[in-house]
């Protein structure tokens, strides 16, 4: 489905859901990482880019406290009162709007009610952000339709602490970040720390390709809160012999070397992918700065290697997805991405062979897994917006 027939869905879904006068929408959209994984909540350097595929709002503001959704995707309906908003086990996808809600609110913002739709294309548990889309597409549409004073960063900070505080997530900055930020054509050098950013072209003739395991995790309940539990035991050992360490941005791989004795084995391991993921960062955006190709796929195979052996976030299905991207003509670089345990694989993949190249992929990673697998043929894309059916 194309972006167009999408937002007509959720037009026409929120005229049967609501009836009335029509709705205005936002969208915000999911995202995949090209480099820099598990380093956003150590303070690291992260390259994602926004992807054409989006959660979508429809909303129409109400006169009251009321806060009306509907799931197109679901077929579910729910409700909260912005005077008392508590989670909902079972419309758990309402949970990111209703955490954006709460902490809009401790801010100091003025909600209004709404009658909303969600709908949208991402696919979920795939590890392409579909929460933070969501988060992002509920806090732009507040932000217009109750007229806030709230810039891109703020927004995608928000965004972050309702998946850490309501939902339960102990996320990055990453994904809210470059959802709201996020340029057509583009990566986003996103520095973790200071919230500096730059747009970073992707190359002509390239195109970006998610390729999907179609082994689904769910975040809360993986382990990626016990990594970042990992990685702050590491900091607070380090930090006894390097007092100006806060996070594991400030080490160095030679000063994790040098005090390697320190730290237990998994624990160093842990450590050593962070360290070496953030001078990966550094070293595929000046590859591609300066056109070197074969240096950025060298960038991302490293990155799968140390993410599948240091930090033990891949998986079998993750494994030979990549094994398959990389060994197919046509592939500049491919690596798993996201947090792990499933979801998908990414890929730079010159455009002109594609046609190939897809099939190709497929086929082999069935023969390693008995799974068909799928891919996505993405486009770097801007982040949040208002939208309407013309243009979509």
């Amino acid at each position: 489905m194309n972006n167009e027939e999408l937002v007509k869905r959720v037009f026409a879904s929120f005229a049967r859901q609501y009836g009335g006068g029509k709705p205005r929408c936002f969208r915000a959209p999911g995202r995949v990482n090209l480099i820099g994984e598990h380093t956003d909540y150590n303070d690291g350097f992260v390259l994602p880019a926004a992807i054409n595929r989006q959660a979508i709002l429809a909303v129409r503001r109400r006169p009251d406290q009321l806060v009306r959704l509907y799931s197109d995707q679901f077929r579910q309906s729910t409700a909260f009162d912005l005077q008392a908003i508590v989670s909902d086990p079972g419309a758990s996808w309402s949970n990111y709007i209703r955490g954006v809600a709460l902490v809009l609110q401790s801010r100091g913002f003025h909600l209004c009610g709404l009658d909303a739709v969600v709908a949208g294309d991402v696919p979920m548990g795939a590890g392409l952000s579909s929460s933070a889309a969501l988060e992002v597409a509920a806090a732009a549409a507040w932000r217009s339709v109750a007229e806030l004073e709230l810039d891109d960063v703020d927004l995608a900070l928000i965004c972050q602490q309702a998946e850490r505080e309501f939902v339960g997530v102990q996320c990055g900055i990453m994904d809210q970040f470059i959802s709201t930020l996020g340029r057509s054509g583009h990566a986003l050098l996103i520095d973790c720390r200071s919230l500096g950013y730059e747009h970073i072209p992707i190359p002509e003739g390239i195109s970006v390709v998610v390729c999907d395991t179609r082994k689904r995790r769910g975040l809360v309940d993986s382990k990626y809160n016990e990594r970042r539990r990992e990685c702050e035991r590491g900091v607070a050992l380090l930090s006894k012999r390097l007092p100006q360490v806060r996070a594991l941005r400030d080490v160095t791989l030679r000063q994790l070397e040098a005090y390697a004795n320190d730290l237990p084995e998994l624990i160093l391991k842990r450590c050593r992918h962070v360290v070496t993921e953030n001078e990966r960062v550094v070293r595929m955006v000046d590859s591609l700065r300066r056109g070197d190709l074969a240096e950025v796929g060298r960038q991302m195979a490293l990155s799968h290697l140390s993410l599948r052996d240091d930090y033990a976030v891949s998986c079998t299905e993750l494994d030979a997805m990549a094994e398959a991207a990389q060994g197919t003509q046509g592939t500049i670089g491919a690596r798993m991405t996201g947090a792990g345990f499933g979801g998908c694989a990414v890929a730079l993949v010159q455009t002109a062979l594609l046609g190939d190249w897809v099939p190709a992929v497929l086929a082999r990673y069935r023969a390693a897994t008995r799974i068909q697998g799928e891919t996505y043929i993405c486009q770097a894309a801007d982040g949040a917006s208002e939208v309407t059916p013309e243009q979509a």
